[in-house]
């Protein structure tokens, strides 16, 4: 967007008499535009931007399927949905400042919301455990709240809260049909994959298949809940961002990406009664798309390219290990 651009939903957002002094890029967005907005008097907000331009990820089949669970969490309307729910269960979440759906302020897709100073969960794990304790069990009272919300149907927060149907016939089938895509796209760019490909699905088809019904309850999710993804504010609670892709899932799946993302660090978020079965697919599935995802987005101009080969490169023998001999 245009400085002038900016400067306009600014002062929609913030209140006139203060003007816009300076327009910063917040690292680390993929499928978004993030950008902090400083005023002349210091005030400071978070302008996203869901616009084609700002999205570094190639395109691909069933990219924006809202009847897909898995598909990227893409829009303005699913960042509202999600938003309106967690804030519903006191789970935080930046506060909204202005929506624009319609161009007003530029192109349509706009939302500007609290700007939570100081440094993410991650940061903070890494610089000082110990500190990063109380934020933690702040997390898991939050991760508890979302578990025991259910909807008897599974998909996105936005779909499933309008009664709407979402793809597949269970969330291991969901699973199990992009662990088995993200296969055959890892194959393609990796020759590693490649050579276990057989392995890697018959394990996949092995695990899937030990998994058994249960009855259908399905629990709030983020999706992918990285400390990365989880703001500490002036509290010390946390606040929980990229939200577009919450939706109504196996527990299992959130749970799954926790243990990944966090590993010595989970056990104060660990929850009880979790379906081993379907931890085992849904790690094996993960390891799988944190290859293929993150080789898909190298095939663009995404910028900060050696920590995306990185992931893919860790999660890919992660992967491996699993079906090693």
């Amino acid at each position: 967007m245009t400085r002038e651009r900016l400067a306009g939903v600014a002062r929609a957002a913030l209140g006139g008499g203060r003007r816009l002094e300076a327009v910063e890029r917040v690292a680390g967005g993929s499928k978004k535009g993030v950008y902090r907005l400083v005023m002349d008097d210091a005030t400071t907000a978070i302008a996203y931007l869901w616009d084609d331009a700002e999205n570094y990820w190639p395109a691909a089949e069933g990219d924006g399927d809202l009847a897909d669970p898995l598909a990227h969490g893409l829009g303005l309307d699913l960042f509202e949905a999600a938003h309106a729910r967690l804030d519903a269960l006191a789970v935080r979440v930046p506060a909204l400042r202005l929506v624009d759906r319609h161009g007003d302020h530029g192109p349509a897709g706009l939302a500007v919301v609290e700007d939570v100073p100081g440094e993410n969960l991650e940061r903070l794990l890494a610089r000082d455990p110990r500190a990063a304790a109380p934020v933690l069990a702040r997390l898991g009272e939050a991760l508890d709240a979302m578990r025991h919300h259910r909807a008897p149907a599974y998909g996105k927060v936005a779909l499933v809260e309008k009664g709407l149907t979402s793809r597949g016939t269970s969330c291991e089938d969901v699973v199990l049909g992009h662990a088995l895509r993200d296969l055959a796209e890892a194959a393609a760019r990796d020759p590693r994959v490649a050579a276990a490909r057989d392995r890697l699905e018959a394990r996949l088809l092995g695990l899937s298949a030990a998994v058994r019904p249960r009855p259908a309850a399905f629990s709030l999710v983020h999706g992918e809940l990285g400390p990365d993804h989880v703001l500490v504010d002036a509290d010390g609670s946390p606040v929980l961002v990229d939200i577009e892709g919450a939706l109504y899932f196996d527990v299992e799946w959130e749970h799954v990406f926790l243990r990944i993302r966090l590993g010595d660090h989970y056990a104060p978020l660990a929850a009880d009664g979790l379906d081993e079965d379907r931890l085992a697919l849904y790690t094996l599935a993960q390891r799988l798309s944190l290859t293929a995802g993150p080789l898909r987005l190298l095939d663009g101009d995404f910028p900060n390219r050696a920590a995306m080969a990185g992931i893919a490169e860790h999660n890919l023998r992660q992967a491996l290990d699993l079906v090693r001999a």
